[in-house]
C-alpha cells in the first residue's frame, strides 16, 4: 500500500499511483510519467520510484 502523503513534504501521492503503475508497465519513460504527473520534487518522486508492493507477499501470515 502507497502511502497517502510524501513522508517528507506531505504532498498527497496516493492518487497518482495507479496512473504511474499502469503507465510504466506500458513502458513509458519513468521522468515523463513523474513530470506529467505534476511530481517534481525529489521526495515526492523518491516514494513511487521506491515503492514495492509486499501486501501480496504478507497476507498468507496474517
Amino acid at each position: 500500500m502507497i502511502p497517502v502523503r510524501c513522508f517528507t513534504c506531505g504532498k498527497v501521492i496516493s492518487t497518482e499511483y495507479e496512473e504511474y503503475k499502469k503507465r510504466l508497465e506500458a513502458g513509458e519513460d519513468i521522468r515523463e510519467i513523474l513530470d506529467d504527473l505534476g511530481l517534481e520534487r525529489y521526495c515526492c518522486r523518491r516514494m513511487l520510484l521506491s515503492h514495492k508492493e509486499i501486501i501480496d507477499d504478507l497476507n498468507p501470515y496474517q
